[in-house]
């Protein structure tokens, strides 16, 4: 009994999360506050590595859905893979470094426009 309670609270801690991180992507909530939640759920309750969590998240946070397909796609699709090759190693499992990945990002977003 008291296993099954414990399975129900991490499940909705879980719930709880989700619903957080799916608000932070839906709002125009800053990249800082989005990558921070995102990593920190990610290396909570997955199996993945620092990296996979980085970069899942850097997608997640660059790539929000928009109403239709614009220039904007090409411009973020630049900045992902800029800062998938330049913005992962800052995050530990400890600290998201959300702050300096923010700063790497807009670096990215920066050359990315000037390219």
């Amino acid at each position: 009994m008291e296993r099954r309670r414990s399975v129900e609270c991490l499940l909705m801690v879980c719930l709880v999360l989700g619903v957080i991180v799916e608000d932070c992507r839906a709002d125009a909530t800053s990249f800082k506050q989005c990558y921070g939640i995102c990593f920190i759920t990610c290396v909570l309750t997955s199996a993945n590595t620092t990296f996979g969590c980085a970069a899942e998240c850097l997608k997640d946070c660059i790539l929000t859905p928009p109403p239709i397909h614009t220039l904007m796609d090409t411009h973020n699709f630049c900045k992902l893979g800029c800062a998938t090759s330049l913005c992962t190693h800052f995050s530990t499992k400890h600290d998201p470094a959300a702050e300096k990945v923010e700063g790497c990002v807009n670096s990215c977003s920066e050359t990315c426009i000037k390219g």
